[in-house]
């Protein structure tokens, strides 16, 4: 399985859209030198084969811009929640009729939770044309479901954030799996048990990052690089992770000041794969 990170900040983006702190105002005078390379951060967006997504930001366009990817191939979205870094809907109009030609997939299916739903149809009502409409359909999925698409099979489950909204996602393709944990603070004892009794192990791990090497409280909607070790430890005491699982860490912020020096150290010192925009994992 292919895993493309397109994106790999927070909602804010690095350097943040609207901020001068010393590290958003030192990176955008390297970008301007040509020099911001893998620490400039768009909203998250991940790739799996190139035909499922998990989101779908306002920063989509600059991703099949900078990257190249095709955005027609993507049959099926797996939505984690309704923020608008993670789900920007107003992009579905433009789906097919004379803005969209010869697409790769014609037909979309988002899945996602109510309040996803009733963010789609909020930003798509006033300009979705009907024949747009009948390709893009929408399928709502609470927790502790499966769900399968295509050669597809997707196992969603709660995360701890700013309310019990987020999903997070297991999603495997023939032997191959991938556990999703954007965004999230630690992950609640009901989501670890229902991972035990799936049963199955992941053979990669994206894990929430936003705070990176900050202090914060475990119980925060994001983590820290100890709560990520700490998620990975209790993932492996539940069958779910093993030395050959993949971990990545994403979704950074640029209050945590997101540089390569450390990133790199947190490579070092916990083993984990530090994601930048771009960034390709076989498995």
């Amino acid at each position: 399985m292919k895993v493309q990170y397109l994106g790999t900040g927070a909602a804010e983006g690095v350097p943040a859209l609207f901020c001068n702190c010393e590290y958003c105002r030192g990176l955008r005078a390297r970008i301007a030198r040509g020099e911001g390379g893998r620490e400039v951060r768009s909203r998250t967006q991940v790739l799996l084969d190139g035909e499922v997504s998990i989101d779908f930001p306002p920063d989509a366009f600059y991703h099949m811009a900078r990257f190249g990817a095709d955005l027609s191939a993507i049959g099926y979205l797996l939505v984690t929640h309704s923020h608008m870094d993670h789900f920007y809907a107003h992009d579905f109009i433009l789906h097919g009729y004379k803005y969209a030609h010869k697409m790769t997939a014609p037909q979309l299916t988002v899945f996602g939770n109510r309040e996803v739903g009733e963010v789609f149809r909020e930003c798509t009502r006033r300009e979705m044309r009907p024949d747009v409409a009948s390709a893009v359909r929408f399928h709502t999925v609470g927790a502790f479901e499966e769900i399968a698409f295509g050669d597809w099979r997707a196992y969603s489950f709660p995360a701890h954030h700013s309310s019990r909204e987020p999903l997070l996602w297991m999603i495997e393709r023939g032997d191959r799996r991938v556990l999703h944990l954007t965004d999230t603070g630690r992950i609640p004892e009901e989501s670890m048990e229902f991972l035990r009794a799936l049963g199955r192990r992941a053979d990669l791990v994206t894990l929430d990052c936003t705070f990176l090497w900050e202090d914060t409280d475990p119980y925060a909607r994001h983590m820290n690089l100890k709560e990520a070790a700490n998620t990975v430890e209790r993932l492996t005491d539940a069958g779910v992770c093993d030395e050959r699982t993949v971990k990545v860490i994403t979704h950074f912020s640029h209050n945590s000041a997101p540089s390569a020096q450390a990133v790199a150290r947190a490579e070092r010192e916990y083993g984990f794969t530090a994601a930048y925009d771009g960034m390709t994992v076989e498995i």
